[in-house]
């Protein structure tokens, strides 16, 4: 009897869990992580990512042969720059 108890307390909590999970994913609360693949055959790489404000970043993407530089704010995104891959990596290594 005791042990059924237990499992029921532990089965209202991880309900109560899923539940609090759906509602704020729902509300727009919860935002899944992108996953950033790192393979040879992957076309869009998170190269860097730097914080300006706690609502503020910038974001350097490789797509295919490009680079983008991307704004990020609470009212949008923006791409601030572009420019082909060749030009990043050779500017890279003259420093």
């Amino acid at each position: 009897m005791e042990i059924l108890q237990q499992l029921l307390a532990v089965g209202l909590v991880l309900g109560a869990l899923l539940a609090l999970l759906w509602v704020m994913k729902r509300k727009g609360w919860a935002h899944p992580r992108i996953r950033v693949s790192r393979d040879a055959q992957s076309q869009l790489e998170v190269i860097e990512r730097l914080s300006l404000t706690p609502q503020h970043s910038v974001h350097l993407i490789r797509l295919a042969d490009r680079i983008l530089l991307v704004g990020l704010s609470p009212s949008g995104c923006n791409v601030l720059d572009t420019a082909p891959l060749t030009s990043i990596t050779t500017a890279g290594a003259n420093r």
